[in-house]
């Protein structure tokens, strides 16, 4: 399993970016660019509280099944967009698809970060 080799070097990395805010920041008005050019976007909360709304169009992947999903996320250069409740398991999942060969992931942050379209 991908995540079981690379659980040390990115929670460092996560604790990191905690420290120093997410490497790949960016604001709001480039993640609603990216939504509006077809990145796909992927909420990784639980189904419970996907449940509850969401982004309209997003995709449902639980940060903690994401590893065993990598093939729903789709084509590994297609820009992708990550959001949660706080922008913590957002970042964990970019860690991961950017692990797994994903090539432009973006942590949108938070649910109340995503852009109005």
């Amino acid at each position: 399993m991908l995540c079981s080799k690379l659980r040390l070097p990115a929670m460092l990395a996560l604790l990191a970016g905690f420290a120093c805010g997410p490497s790949d920041a960016i604001g709001a008005d480039s993640i609603a660019e990216k939504i509006r050019s077809g990145a796909t976007v992927i909420d990784v909360r639980s189904t419970q509280e996907f449940a509850s709304g969401g982004f309209t169009g997003a995709l449902n992947i639980p940060v903690q099944e994401l590893e065993d999903r990598l093939a729903e996320v789709g084509p590994r250069d297609k820009p992708i967009v990550l959001y949660c409740a706080s922008g913590v398991r957002s970042e964990r999942a970019r860690l991961i698809l950017l692990s797994a060969g994903f090539k432009e992931v973006y942590n949108a942050g938070g649910l109340r970060n995503m852009p109005q379209l």
